[in-house]
């Protein structure tokens, strides 16, 4: 299938029955997923000196289906596959990020040969459940992200003082980084301090509680060899990335500036020491110019691909 991006910003390709072969598959043959993966060719593997890019979907697995005013722009999923198989389709895209129902689309339609694979492991804490900081691990276990040659499993922690329930995602969270790392595989954390306001969770992005929030965070599990921080930009990077020597990786959210803003914001973190990369979604596979392709480039363009000397190089 050829994608080519149109200005409309709704589908790369209006047939309806485009993806009726994975209803098919998934009917008559659901074996073939797990075939897939055992075939899938493997990432050549993280270096020091080059930035991963990797595109994040797994916000519909949480009722997260809004970007900017539209409230179901992720609804459709034939549109979402097509936006990211736009996006991996370009060779400076690392990986992708997704709940194990777009994994396992992603796996079918071959779009993840030579790629990282993260999976998204905690989903239960939907966006407006009354219980929403009790976010249960309801996707991806370890054992799963080990059976599909994933490279490793992200899980999202709010953390709120003033919410018995945040102790359980804690302890949930600890006891998946240890299942992780036991098999060597990497544990994405993305942690918030987070409260709630007439009903709705929101996110604290002071340059204080996201610093707060990667002292908690790193601290969870009782290893974090192979814990890395999944972080927004905020105020005072520097300060940010003081706070950690964890690898880390800048989500992108859903923006509220211009798209001209949020890149330079991204350039500016991207130049500070212990930021691998970026891991984002929404603000690329939805721009508001509708160009997933362009927007991707651009994100593309501002990682470091740069090889250390030897004075700069980790010892073994």
């Amino acid at each position: 299938m050829t994608l080519t991006p149109l200005a409309s910003n709704n589908a790369v390709d209006d047939d309806p029955r485009r993806y009726a072969h994975l209803s098919t598959i998934r009917l008559e043959d659901p074996d073939a997923i797990a075939r897939a993966a055992k075939a899938r060719r493997r990432h050549p593997g993280l270096k020091y000196g080059k930035q991963n890019f990797i595109v994040a979907a797994d916000h519909p697995a949480r009722g997260a289906l809004a970007v900017g005013s539209d409230p179901v722009a992720m609804a459709d999923r034939r549109q979402l596959l097509d936006r990211l198989q736009i996006a991996l389709a370009n060779p400076a895209v690392d990986g992708v990020l997704a709940s194990p129902d777009i994994m396992d689309d992603l796996l079918l339609l071959g779009a993840l040969d030579g790629k990282l694979v993260f999976g998204s492991m905690n989903r239960g804490g939907l966006a407006g459940l009354v219980n929403e900081f009790d976010d249960r691990f309801t996707g991806h276990t370890a054992a799963a992200l080990e059976a599909l040659g994933a490279d490793g499993g992200k899980m999202l922690t709010r953390i709120c003082l003033g919410d018995p329930d945040t102790v359980v995602t804690l302890e949930a969270t600890a006891r998946a980084i240890d299942s992780l790392a036991e098999r060597k595989l990497i544990a994405m954390v993305e942690p918030f301090l987070s409260v709630r306001e007439n009903g709705r969770v929101r996110n604290d992005l002071s340059t204080d509680a996201v610093i707060k929030s990667i002292a908690i965070a790193e601290g969870l599990g009782s290893t974090s060899a192979y814990t890395w921080m999944k972080l927004p930009v905020v105020a005072n990077m520097e300060r940010v990335m003081a706070a950690t020597t964890m690898p880390t990786v800048l989500l992108g959210g859903d923006p509220d500036s211009s798209q001209d803003e949020v890149f330079a914001s991204w350039q500016a973190a991207l130049a500070l020491p212990g930021v691998q990369g970026l891991t984002v979604g929404r603000t690329l596979l939805y721009p508001a110019d509708g160009d997933v392709a362009g927007a991707v480039a651009t994100a593309a363009s501002l990682l470091n691909h740069t090889t250390p000397n030897r004075t700069e190089e980790v010892s073994e």
